[in-house]
């Protein structure tokens, strides 16, 4: 089999499958490995592999399903030949790790759509708050100033925007669940 090209269709393909997976291969490794530096040292080297054998893949199965098998078969090959951590699992119980985490992530990813999906609900100025407040980290008083508000009044419409994301995740994941 040929390798692929960097600028053949499937290319894009193989990158966007491999970015909406990262995460999830990521969470996977570090179960595995015990290790965030390992575990990102080993997907550099199971990405290699996975392009390698993209030409292999069938689009109609899990990409992630797929990648995670080579992603597996990477960490035991570096736990085999890695002295750094007297810490080693044997095949069995990477396996076991391996089986049950994957409902975990699997469970994650929806989580995180979910709660993206709610937040898109909110009016604008809720929206604006949440993302200022979690995803900027701007703390309630500088936003309050900002505002010209008082830092109490933006904690109980934080508060209550909690409240209401809760309730749109409970609602999201047992429709999710239902369906």
């Amino acid at each position: 089999m040929a390798e692929n090209a960097p600028d053949s269709p499937s290319s894009e393909q193989f990158i966007t499958l491999l970015n909406a997976a990262h995460g999830r291969l990521l969470g996977f490794l570090r179960v595995m490995l015990g290790n965030s530096a390992d575990a990102e040292d080993v997907l550099q080297r199971a990405s290699m592999t996975i392009w390698r054998k993209f030409g292999e893949f069938d689009p109609s199965k899990d990409f992630f399903t797929w990648a995670s098998s080579f992603a597996f078969y990477e960490a035991k090959n570096f736990q085999r030949v890695s002295a750094r951590s007297r810490l080693h699992f044997d095949d069995e119980l990477l396996q076991r790790l391996a089986e049950e985490r994957v409902p975990d992530l699997d469970q994650r990813e929806a989580r995180l759509a979910a709660m993206d999906r709610c937040i898109e609900e909110l009016d604008d100025s809720g929206r604006e708050l949440v993302r200022e407040f979690y995803l900027n980290k701007t703390e309630v008083a500088a936003l309050a100033e900002r505002q010209g508000r008082a830092p109490q009044t933006l904690y109980n419409k934080l508060n209550a925007l909690r409240r209401l994301l809760a309730d749109c995740m409970k609602r999201k994941t047992t429709q999710e669940a239902g369906s």
